[in-house]
């Protein structure tokens, strides 16, 4: 069926915990960015603040709402969901991560919202019993649980969700936004992420010190804050590489730091799709990463970078130290990371794949009706 043709404008309600920068939220501004506008009309509610994001998703059109809710369950929240829900006469939510289904799940059932969306971002790493209880029982006020990775789709499996109400859709990014400019023949190594236990710092840290008593040129340079930032760094100085690690906090321009990069670094524990280890590919970069999650499931190993097994510091060394000291191997595998994001991951793919599935259930409600179907990536 055409674009637009014979179909109504669906008002849809993203709703997120908050707006600040991350990987999550800024797949949301593309969403934003990207969003077919003859057949949607955008809505997005942060629970808490704002945050720095909510001007970029304004600059696209749509309103943003946030609703300053300290932190904390707060079941008055639903109420306060529901009548927005029903001003608006929103005719699909959705939510985005955990605690947004909490709130949002049950307000747009009781608002007859008739199509709910759930997204799980994360792994859900290391959630308690009762958590996922929760969870579980959540999911049932919606149509559809969607997982970034299907590696992410059988975890929810296990955790009970029905297998005809669990789908995949890959992240994506805006390939058009990164130049592929290639491995840097004098740049460090890069990470890009929150600094929290499941990104395995510190393992990133040893296999560092490993691979300077290979190779003393080696250097490391690590974007991104969070709780751990200050006992990285104590670890760094103990293990005597404060001078070639560099923590640089918070960084806006991420394009400029990985283009003056080496290579990519991703040492988690756990992962969905990392929209910065998708980033560092399209922008041409050789990847190093741990086979865990769902990167596996981006990152080819041999081709387009090399996998190794988590929390192994001398596997990760081994792996860095081969695209160090091989610039051919490190060009090659850019470029091959550069046409896998272009082919399966690029934003518009992952915003049609979600659009057509609201447009779906939207149908399917509408006659009565409700199929299962799976919604792979478009390739």
């Amino acid at each position: 069926m055409p674009a637009g043709a014979n179909q109504p404008v669906l008002r849809l309600a993203h709703v997120v915990l908050q707006l600040d920068r991350g990987g999550m939220e800024k797949l949301l501004v593309e969403f934003a960015r990207h969003a077919n506008r003859q057949q949607f009309d955008l809505r997005f509610v942060s629970l808490s603040g704002r945050g720095a994001l909510a001007a970029e998703i304004e600059a696209c059109g749509w309103p943003v709402t946030a609703l300053e809710e300290p932190p904390g369950l707060r079941p008055g929240m639903i109420e306060r969901l529901r009548h927005l829900f029903r001003q608006w006469k929103i005719d699909v939510v959705h939510t985005h991560n955990t605690k947004p289904l909490l709130y949002a799940g049950p307000a747009a059932r009781l608002a007859g919202v008739p199509v709910v969306v759930h997204t799980a971002h994360g792994q859900r790493y290391g959630t308690s019993r009762p958590h996922t209880w929760m969870f579980v029982l959540a999911c049932r006020t919606a149509n559809r649980v969607v997982c970034v990775s299907h590696d992410s789709a059988r975890l929810r499996l296990r955790e009970g969700i029905p297998s005809d109400k669990t789908c995949t859709i890959w992240n994506g990014i805006d390939v058009s936004r990164f130049s592929c400019r290639g491995p840097h023949p004098d740049g460090p190594a890069v990470l890009v992420a929150r600094l929290v236990p499941e990104k395995s710092v510190e393992t990133l840290l040893r296999a560092a010190a490993l691979s300077l008593r290979v190779e003393s040129s080696f250097r490391l340079e690590i974007a991104g804050n969070g709780p751990q930032f200050a006992a990285l760094n104590q670890l760094a100085g103990d293990l005597g590489i404060s001078r070639q690690v560099c923590f640089l906090g918070e960084v806006a321009e991420i394009g400029d730091l990985l283009g003056r990069a080496r290579m990519f670094v991703l040492p988690s524990l756990t992962e969905g799709i990392s929209l910065s280890l998708l980033e560092a590919m399209a922008q041409g970069l050789p990847v190093v990463a741990t086979a865990v999650g769902g990167t596996p499931e981006v990152v080819v190993d041999g081709q387009s970078g090399l996998l190794v097994p988590p929390v192994d510091p001398a596997a990760l060394a081994a792996a860095m130290l081969r695209i160090w000291s091989d610039p051919e191997l490190s060009r090659r595998m850019g470029s091959a990371g550069r046409q896998r994001v272009e082919q399966d991951f690029n934003v518009a793919i992952t915003t049609a794949n979600y659009e057509s599935l609201y447009q779906e259930l939207s149908r399917a409600g509408r006659a009565g009706t409700w199929r299962g179907r799976v919604v792979e990536p478009a390739c």
